[in-house]
């Protein structure tokens, strides 16, 4: 896949005229471009490593409509599981952030009554694990945490991808399908030969399921919450590796979410340094 490819395709979600803008930038912008948003009564805005640069042109009500739809396939309905928790990922594994007037029920948002935000997030295949990062973290459990945005998915994708084509027998609970990108039970991104993956399932449940059907090597999760802290010691009982992410700007966050460092023999700490990620490994104990 060509360098600017993967923002071409978020392109395509927006309306008609604020798409032709986008698809006008200088490639240089394109392949540094990590999202796309959009703010009704506000405009468009492309979010670079730098900051975030406004594309020409306005947003109204109806255009953003017309985005929904496209992101949706106009099944508004079928996508209502996801927007519940604010967010829906489209085709290619683009997770589209949403905004606006909430419904609620029984005091739980259970989807959106208008938009009036959309945040596309733009993935991208970065081979970052390179043989030095490999010999590191190969057959160790390793968490991965960073504020938002620094590339903790990209990171774990990579990872996951060179353990399972060294021969590891890695299971992905990938709940938002994000890190492999199901389209027709193939991923739309290179997560290795030996990969099994449970798209769309809750991480807990995914990670049941994957440990007690496909006898993995490698548990893999992205994005670790509160409720899904218990499968780590089922994961870690059954003698599996782990490999997750968390959000989380410090040590001392992690321990305060309760993350069972005991767990883990190394965690890799993603920062951003002018621009670029840099990628620090620490001892779990330390």
């Amino acid at each position: 896949m060509r360098d600017t490819e993967r923002f071409d395709r978020a392109a395509a979600l927006l309306p008609s005229a604020l798409r032709a803008s986008a698809l006008f930038l200088p490639e240089e912008r394109k392949v540094r471009a990590e999202e796309l948003r959009l703010r009704s009564g506000a405009g468009a805005f492309l979010r670079l490593p730098e900051g975030e640069v406004r594309l020409p042109g306005s947003v109204s009500a109806s255009e953003l409509g017309e985005a929904v739809e496209k992101i949706t396939k106009s099944s508004f309905y079928a996508a209502e599981e996801s927007l519940k928790y604010g967010y829906f990922t489209a085709e290619g594994g683009f997770r589209v952030g949403f905004c606006g007037s909430v419904i609620r029920k029984d005091g739980v948002c259970t989807g959106f009554r208008s938009v009036s935000s959309l945040c596309v997030r733009i993935p991208r295949e970065v081979r970052c694990v390179d043989d030095g990062l490999l010999s590191s973290l190969r057959d160790r459990s390793v968490l991965i945490f960073s504020r938002p945005g620094c590339g903790k998915t990209t990171f774990l994708r990579d990872l996951v991808r060179r353990l399972s084509d060294g021969g590891r027998t890695v299971a992905l609970a990938d709940e938002r399908g994000e890190v492999a990108a199901l389209s027709g039970g193939v991923p739309q991104f290179d997560v290795g030969g030996c990969t099994d993956v449970l798209e769309g399932c809750p991480k807990a449940q995914a990670a049941e399921i994957l440990l007690r059907t496909m006898s993995p090597q490698v548990l893999a999760m992205d994005e670790l919450g509160a409720e899904d802290l218990s499968i780590l010691q089922r994961g870690a009982a059954s003698g599996v590796r782990l490999l997750v992410t968390v959000h989380a700007d410090s040590r001392t966050e992690l321990e305060r979410k309760g993350i069972p460092m005991e767990l883990f023999d190394v965690l890799v700490r993603i920062e951003r340094q002018g621009g670029r990620r840099v990628y620090r490994l620490e001892g779990a104990s330390c």
